[in-house]
Parts: C-alpha cells; structure tokens; sequence
C-alpha cells in the first residue's frame, strides 16, 4: 500500500518520463528514415524555382507522351522529354509572374481563330472561321468522349504557351538594342587594322617527355579552374556478358525440323503420329504457312523482284520451276525453306500524289489535329467530286491542306519501287492502291496514317517478279543451351564473389567489358543497350565497391562488377588528366621559352630559335587571326596596344610563344553615322535570344532533381 501511494503521489511525474520515452521514440524513428519528416519529399519529383513538380501528376504525363512517342521509345527518353517539358515550363513562368503576362480569354480566342483559320470545319459558307461551329464542336467533345476533350485541353494549353513564350521572347527583344556608340566600336573592331611582322617560337619546340607534372600539379589546377571540372557523380563497372546462342547442334535440330515439311515425311507431335503434306504439293500457301508450318515470317501474297533475296541464294530461287522447293538455307538470323509459286511482270516504279486528311489517334496526327476518324471520312468524301477529274484542283486542295512534306508541292509523293517500298512509310493499303490500279486512278484510302486521296500519276520499269512462300524458323537457342548459359552464368558469380572478378573471368575465357562515367540517370550501357537495373543498382546505398550482382537482360545475362564511386564535386585527378596535362605543358614551355631567350629585336630572337620573321597585314580585333600562325587574340589584342614601329616583349599564345613588331597602323575610317553598324549589333543581339534566352534562364534557376533518389526511372 506505502508503494501505491507512492507512485499515486508522483503521477505527474511518471507521466512525464513516459511522455518523453515516446517522444523520443519517434524521434529516433524520424531520424532512421529522415524522409518521414516530410511527405514531401516523398512524392516530389523535382523543385525549380520553389515550384514542386509532384510526382503523380509527372508519371500521369509521362503515360501520355509514351502513348504519343509510341513503342519504340524508351522509358527514360519519355521520361526525359517530360522532364524537360516541365523544367521549361517552371523556368518560363517564374518569368511570366514576374511581369505579369498571361493568356486571357479574349486573346486565346484570337489564337484559335487564327490556328484554325484554314479548318474548313469551323468556317462558314463564305470560308470566314465561325466561333459558334468552334463552341459547338468543343461542347460536344466535353459530352461525348473525354479522352478526346482532354486532348482538345492539351490543344489549347500548347497554343497558350507558345503565345506566351513568344510575347516574352518579344519583350526581351524589345529590350535589346544597339547604340550608336556599340556601332562605332563594331565599326572599329573591323576597320582598324595593323601590319606586324613577328616570330613565333612553338610549344612543339619543346617536347612533352621534358615537362614534368605531377598529381598535385594537375590537382592545384582543377581547384584553380573549377567551373571546367565540376562533374555529376557517376560510378565505373566491369562486367561479363553470357549470351544465349544457338549452338551447332542447336541449327542442326531447326533444320532437321524444316526437312520434314520438304519431304512430307510423318512428323512425331505430341506423342502421336500425324500426316505432313509436303510443302510443294500444297495449294493454300497461306494456311499452309501460318498454321500448319506455324513459320516465324508468316506468308505475303505479293510479287518481290530479285534484289529482295540475298545474293548467295537469290539465283538458287529465281532458277526454281513453280511449285519447287528450295532449302533449308541460313539468310538472316533464320533457317529457311522457299517455294516458287508463281512469276509476273510487273510495273516497278510508281509517281503518285495524295491529299491528307489525318485524324485523332492516326501516325500522322499533330497537335492541331481535331478531326475524329468520322469526320475525316466525310471530309475526303466531299473533297473527292472537286479532285478527281481535276489535276489543278487536286494540286490547290492538297498545297492547303497537308501537313505533311508533299505540302507546297502539290501533294507530290515522288517515285515509289515497288520492290523497296518502306511499310513503316507506306501503309499496306496504301501500297495496294498504288500496284494494284492503272495510271490516272484517282480513290479514297485509309491508312494508319490517315484518310488519302491518292493519285497515281505514273508507272514504268517492268520487271520480273515472283511470288514464293517461305517457312522460316528463327535460329534460336535451345531450352538446354539457354539452361547451360544460366549455370555458366551463376558459377560465374560464385566464383567471383569468392574470388578475383578478373580472374576468374580469365581462367574460363570470359572477355571482361569495363564501363566508366554511368551517371545516375543513364540509360545505356555500351554493348548491352538499355539496362536500367544495372544503373540503378550502381547508385544504391547499399552497393558498396567490388559488389557483385547477376543481372538478366534481352538475351542473356550480364555478372557485373561495381569498380568505383565517384562523387558530385570536382573531377578526379585521373579523369581530368587528359586535358588537365597538354594546358600545363603549355604554360610551362611558355615559362622556359620566356626564361631562355633574352634577345630584345624580331631578328635576334628568331637567329637564337633558328627561326624566321614572318609578316602578318591587315590583322583585326574583329577576326584575331595571324596569317601564317592561326587565330591567337591575345597576341592580337597586345599588337593594337603598341605604337607604330614598337616591338612587344614575349607573349604567351595559343600556339607558341611570340614576339611582335608593329610595321603600320590603320585606322577604320571615320563615318559621320554609326547607325547602320548600330543596326547590326542588334540584329545580333536579338538572334540569340530564341537559341540562348532559356539556356541562360535554366542555368541560373534554382534546380533540386530527385529522380535518381525516386527511381523513377
């Protein structure tokens, strides 16, 4: 009981140790995970200029531009291009506050009516752009699709922009001018002009063996120099690729696979025997092919001339009889078995020209694309009576409408072969329109890329042409090669995070691939490709120098080893050598050669060096070249400092130590206005501020990027 009313006496104070105890727990908790003391930095992508850019919204656009960029393009260059997108954006309107310009209402009207001026959609009877058709059009988009709307928002937001970054170029612009005092001295850069003679004693004169520089020679001078030699943190690899490969064995087995449909043998599937047709006695190619082959390049019914086989078996083919089978044989990365099935003369060249109409969602779609697939339709329906028997009206229509090159030249194509026609340029239908029809047709065709009318203009060349049927299969490894590359690989590993990674790798004849400089955010890694994991793991803080981790890649597997980490800041001594060490040597035979000669006239100077004294005329401020010894504007510029008939002391130059003499002074003729010269200082001026005004703003704005830390990449 004496202990209970103890501890009832001090309550207070019990609560208090108690409170403490937990505050301090979470203390120390928040200081294990210092990210806990903000969600923000949690979910921040980067800050600029104070502006957050949230990580949920950037991956949100990241989505869109991978939709728009399509398959082919990498994760990280979408990324990229968003993140540029972005900066640019929080840099220009941290620009746009500040004086207060924005995009209202009323101008961003005149900016659609001006964009879309030439969109017969939103004109009226008389082709005068109608904003209430414009109104309509939007609000019917808001009610019918929204992923459609969005893109009209995206739309408008992208002509915001633009008008907005080009009223703020404007008023930089505006802001830049030339005085007349700017035009004299451009005037005087050019026009005064000096004839010297001089000698020049070259670096080369001295070798580089005899100069010698140590580490902390080349470490004082990155210290003294260090916005030259400011460098990312990167990080330096060695790794061994294991490839997955068909072996000999591996071909042999594909080939024996191919014979089969060749002879038409019974063919063991699955346990059970089943009938195989031979190849050559089979009438539906396709089927035949696709299906019952299953081949790896399914079948094309067309013609191809004869440059579209490889040389060694292009003779064995066009030789064949029709219905004869040729192979297997090895041609690309396949083996292959090819059927003649037929032989026709065909027409190989063709001019053609077309009129465009894309439409949301097509390849040949932009940002100021409206039209849904519907109304692209109905456009080129009603364009088609107007063109078709009329080449001038078809030429006018397609000069204002396209977008793409043929505008501006009547829609011209040029010539297509058909033997090398790109299907990447060139959609299928298309193609079939032009090979299929006679000179002169004129039709509608879709294709990924649009609604066309298409005109054939022209055809010729006739030549030969065959139709074949080929099965191929991919030279691929085997399932017990690839399992034999995944134990080669792993004992690899092991033995290398037991051992020497040079070794080991040395021991089994593994040729071992050092890569140096990865940066956080790289993507490539050079002979592999795109390897982001093996970056990232690079730049983990638990990766610690001479890990060793095992990576799967496209096919194959890669063991790499971490070498080096080398930290933001200065350049290592190492690194900045190779162009830290010719600008010392240079510096200190400028010392010798100045220690050495101690004549005072040109022809002294040049008898000791066993040299010349060569004359330069007409030298100017404007272009600081010697003639004879290159452009070197410090001897230049030290050549104007000196009186008519004065000899300089030894200057250090680009190329060599020299020693000058003014034979004539020049002075640029006096005008009695600068104005034009005043002129072209602005011009100048204003020209680059389209090419340099956002580079000057972006490198002086405050930019924390946390991509690396996010891995978002």
């Amino acid at each position: 009981m004496a202990v209970l009313n103890k501890i009832r006496q001090r309550s207070l104070f019990l609560i208090l140790i108690i409170a403490l105890a937990l505050f301090s727990f979470v203390l120390a908790d928040l200081f294990r995970n210092s990210d806990a003391l903000s969600a923000r930095s949690q979910n921040t992508v980067a800050t600029i200029n104070g502006k957050d850019i949230n990580r949920e919204d950037f991956l949100k656009k990241v989505e869109i531009m991978q939709r728009q960029m399509g398959p082919n393009a990498t994760s990280t260059q979408v990324m990229n291009r968003v993140w540029d997108q972005e900066v640019r954006e929080a840099v220009l309107s941290a620009q746009y506050e500040k004086l207060g310009i924005s995009i209202e209402k009323d101008q961003m009207r005149d900016l659609l009516k001006t964009a879309l001026a030439g969109n017969p959609q939103f004109s009226n009877e008389a082709g005068i752009f109608d904003e209430g058709k414009l109104n309509e059009y939007i609000a019917n988009l808001k009610n019918t699709s929204e992923e459609q709307y969005q893109s009209w928002i995206n739309y408008e937001q992208n002509v915001a922009a633009n008008a907005l970054q080009q009223n703020y170029f404007n008023l930089v612009k505006a802001g830049l001018v030339g005085t007349l005092a700017e035009g004299e001295l451009e005037h005087q850069l050019e026009g005064n002009k000096v004839d010297i003679k001089f000698v020049q004693i070259p670096y080369t004169k001295i070798a580089d063996s005899t100069i010698s520089v140590t580490k902390s020679d080349i470490q004082a001078y990155i210290k003294d120099h260090k916005s030259e030699y400011e460098v990312e943190a990167s990080r330096d690899i060695k790794f061994v690729e294991f490839k997955e490969t068909a072996t000999v064995g591996d071909e042999n087995a594909i080939k024996d696979d191919l014979k089969v449909f060749k002879t038409g043998r019974i063919k063991d599937k699955d346990g059970r025997t089943d009938p195989i047709d031979a190849f050559s006695a089979v009438e539906n190619h396709e089927e035949y092919i696709n299906l019952t082959a299953e081949s790896d390049v399914k079948f094309q019914d067309r013609f191809v001339f004869r440059e579209s086989f490889s040389g060694i078996v292009v003779d064995s083919i066009y030789n064949l009889k029709k219905n004869e089978v040729y192979g297997p044989y090895k041609d690309n990365g396949y083996f292959k078995l090819t059927k003649a099935i037929g032989f026709k003369k065909i027409l190989d060249s063709i001019e053609s020209s077309h009129i465009i109409v894309p439409f949301l969602g097509s390849r040949a779609a932009t940002a100021e694309t409206i039209l849904t697939e519907e109304q692209a339709k109905a456009k080129v329906d009603s364009l088609l009576p107007l063109v078709k028997n009329n080449k001038a009206k078809f030429n006018e229509v397609a000069n204002e409408i396209n977008t793409d090159g043929s505008k501006g030249n009547d829609g011209s194509i040029g010539w297509v072969r058909y033997s090398t026609f790109n299907p990447l340029a060139f959609d299928p239908a298309f193609a079939k329109f032009l090979f299929d029809n006679k000179k002169g047709s004129v039709d509608i065709v879709k294709s990924q890329f649009g609604y066309h009318i298409i005109r054939i203009d022209d055809k010729r060349h006739e030549k030969e042409g065959v139709k074949v049927g080929t099965i191929a299969r991919k030279i691929e490894p085997s399932e017990e090669t690839i399992n034999a590359v995944f134990r080669d690989a792993s004992n690899f590993e092991i033995k290398a995070k037991e051992g020497d990674f040079e070794e080991v790798a040395k021991a089994n004849n593994y040729a071992v691939r050092p890569v140096n400089g990865v940066k956080a955010l790289d993507e490539n890694i050079p002979g592999i490709g795109n390897q982001r994991p093996i970056v990232r793991w690079t730049f983990e803080d638990e990766a610690e120098i001479g890990d060793i981790k095992r990576f799967t890649i496209s096919g194959g597997y890669v063991v790499a080893q971490l070498v080096a980490k080398h930290e933001e800041g200065l350049m290592a001594v190492e690194d900045a050598s190779a162009t830290v060490l010719p600008k010392i040597r240079k510096e200190r035979k400028a010392e010798m050669i100045k220690e050495r000669v101690t004549a005072t006239t040109l022809e002294d100077v040049a008898t000791a060096e066993n040299t010349t004294v060569r004359t330069a005329l007409a030298v100017n401020m404007k272009n600081p070249t010697i003639s004879g010894a290159g452009r070197e504007p410090m001897v230049v510029g030290a050549a104007f400092a000196l009186e008519e008939g004065e000899t300089s002391k030894l200057i250090s130059g680009e190329r060599g130590v020299y020693m000058v003499q003014v034979t004539k002074k020049t002075p640029a003729v006096e005008l009695e206005n600068y104005q034009s010269f005043a002129n072209r200082v602005e011009t100048q001026k204003s020209s680059v501020v389209n090419s340099k005004l956002y580079n000057a703003l972006k490198d002086a704005a405050e930019i924390e990027d946390n991509r690396a830390e996010l891995q978002i990449q």
